[in-house]
């Protein structure tokens, strides 16, 4: 599923046409994200009796800060080479919001529009979702592990499921009114993108009896109609749709459903189609090619000056592909498998904040550095 999800992506990104609404494809993250999160956080309470919020925090660290740190250092100097010193200043800049996960709020401020924007969008603007992410899981383990000790013994998924769809309720609400008066902050809040968050972890909790679903045709229907809902968003939608609004709860209730056919039988046609090698090669690869690809694409059209070729944009999606697949080999995988990050959470949570405050640090460096050149080609003031 996350190859659908970054490849819905990286097409829209790359050609736009036919996949005109491939930016669902971060929905379609969000929800296998909320799923996966909150399936640990159920099965570490199920064989410890107990919720470790460090070691949450942790491997959160392990599987997101590395790759995001070289992509967006990366990002900051590639900028300053190919594109001169004032859009590195600004791309410097972004990188220090993207580097604390609050990338989204900063573009909402900026009042950027993801979806028509008329300037030249930021290479790190993709970070966005990422910052959504993370605020979501500033206060969900938190919450699911009140109610765990709040409610004991089974009946904590059902306060865990009725919280959720306190969640998903609210959420959905303020998405569809939100972007109705103020579309730039409907796409980046994270109020509006909670309840999708919400349900994948409302999956997680209903998954024991979503197991339990049959007839096998209905299961099969269920994982068919999941797959077609979010083709038909990433075809149908457009960059003149109101987004989110209610449009996202088709892409994200159709993932919702192929995830929890899933649970009931993951041999279903589409779970094997989803299953074979290429597309598992790409799902587990995902995370840095969503990374990657972005500013691969934007710093090149930046650089020519003009809307990327086919040809072009295809040569520049196999060389994020290629830095992808080194970034997974060289940083990803082994920083998430080191036995000693694993037996020391202290370790990895002082790892994680050096490298958010060395990001902030060399953006803030490389501002001061080309802040003479900027003062000496700007006339002084009299």
């Amino acid at each position: 599923m996350r190859a659908v999800a970054v490849g819905s992506v990286v097409l829209y990104h790359g050609f736009h046409a036919p996949f005109t609404g491939g930016y669902v494809g971060v929905d379609v993250f969000f929800v296998i994200s909320g799923f996966l999160i909150t399936n640990l956080l159920l099965n570490e309470q199920a064989r410890t009796g107990r919720i470790s919020i460090s070691r949450f925090y942790a491997r959160r660290v392990k599987r997101i800060l590395p790759a995001a740190t070289l992509v967006v250092l990366a990002t900051v100097f590639a900028v300053y080479y190919w594109l001169a010193f004032i859009a590195g200043n600004q791309i410097a800049d972004d990188a220090k919001w993207a580097a604390a996960f609050t990338a989204n709020i900063h573009f909402g401020l900026l009042g950027t529009n993801y979806l028509g924007a008329q300037l030249p969008p930021s290479p790190l603007q993709h970070m966005w979702s990422l910052g959504v992410e993370e605020q979501f899981y500033l206060v969900w383990p938190a919450l699911f592990l009140g109610l765990v000790l709040l409610v004991r013994g089974g009946r904590h998924r059902n306060a865990l499921a009725v919280t959720l769809l306190g969640i998903i309720g609210a959420s959905f609400a303020w998405s569809v009114m939100q972007t109705r008066s103020n579309a730039t902050w409907a796409y980046f809040s994270p109020l509006t993108r909670a309840w999708e968050l919400a349900l994948g972890a409302l999956v997680a909790v209903l998954a024991t009896a979503a197991a339990r679903v049959r007839p096998s045709w209905l299961i099969e229907l269920l994982s068919l109609c999941g797959i077609a809902g979010i083709m038909v968003s990433a075809l149908v939608l457009n960059s003149s749709t109101h987004y989110p609004g209610s449009a996202v709860a088709l892409p994200v209730i159709s993932t919702a459903l192929l995830i929890a056919a899933g649970c009931a039988n993951p041999r279903t046609l589409v779970g094997r189609a989803l299953a074979i090698r290429p597309m598992q090669w790409i799902g587990a690869r995902s995370y840095s090619l969503y990374l990657w690809h972005w500013p691969f694409l934007i710093i090149a059209a930046e650089y020519l000056g003009h809307d990327l070729s086919a040809a072009q944009s295809t040569g520049l999606l196999l060389l994020a592909l290629a830095a992808t697949a080194i970034t997974y080999r060289l940083i990803e995988n082994p920083v998430r498998h080191a036995r000693v990050l694993a037996t020391h959470t202290g370790l990895t949570l002082a790892i994680g904040a050096f490298l958010i405050i060395v990001t902030v640090g060399i953006a803030q460096w490389q501002i001061a550095t080309h802040y003479g050149t900027w003062n000496l080609l700007t006339p002084r003031s009299l």
